[in-house]
C-alpha cells in the first residue's frame, strides 16, 4: 500500500517542521526547573506548535509561490486560502487531539515513568509524534486524492 516513495516524501514534508519542533521542545523544557511539570508540558507543547506550523505554513506557502512562478503568474488570495483550508484539513482533528489530550499527557508522563527528564521528553515526543503522523498522514493522503 505505501511504498518507499511515500516515506520519502512524507520525510521531505515534515523534516524541517518536525526539526523546528524538536528544537522548540528541548528548549522549552528547560522552564521545568521554574514551572511545575504540568505547566511545562504544556508550554513545550506550545511551542512546539508554533515552530511547526510556522515552518509547515512557510514551506507550504514558498513552494506553492515558486510552482506558480514557473507558471509565470501571481499566487492570488484564493490559492492561499485553499492552502490555507488544505493545511487545517491535514493537520486539524489531529492537532487538536495532540494539543489537548497526548501531548501533554506524554511530555508530563514520560520524564517520570523513564526516571531521566531529557530522555523521558524525547521519549514523550517521539511517542506523541507517533500518534499525530498517523492521522496527520492518513488526511494529507486523502486531499493528495481528492486533487487528483
Amino acid at each position: 500500500m505505501f511504498t518507499k516513495s511515500n516515506f520519502k516524501e512524507w520525510f521531505n514534508r515534515y523534516k524541517y517542521a518536525e526539526l523546528a519542533s524538536t528544537s522548540a521542545a528541548l528548549t522549552t523544557s528547560l522552564f521545568s526547573k521554574i514551572y511545575s511539570g504540568l505547566t511545562t508540558a504544556y508550554l513545550i507543547t506550545c511551542a512546539e506548535y508554533l515552530a511547526f506550523y510556522g515552518v509547515i505554513l512557510f514551506s507550504s506557502y514558498k513552494k506553492l509561490a515558486s510552482e506558480n512562478k514557473l507558471l509565470h503568474k501571481k499566487t492570488t488570495f484564493r490559492e492561499i486560502l485553499s492552502l490555507v483550508k488544505n493545511l487545517v484539513l491535514e493537520f486539524g482533528y489531529p492537532a487538536i487531539l495532540d494539543f489537548l489530550v497526548v501531548r501533554p499527557f506524554c511530555m508530563y508522563w514520560m520524564p517520570i515513568l523513564c526516571g531521566n527528564y531529557f530522555f523521558g521528553i524525547i521519549l514523550g515526543k517521539i511517542l506523541a509524534d507517533s500518534c499525530f503522523y498517523f492521522f496527520t498522514i492518513i488526511n494529507y493522503e486523502i486531499i493528495k486524492k481528492r486533487k487528483n
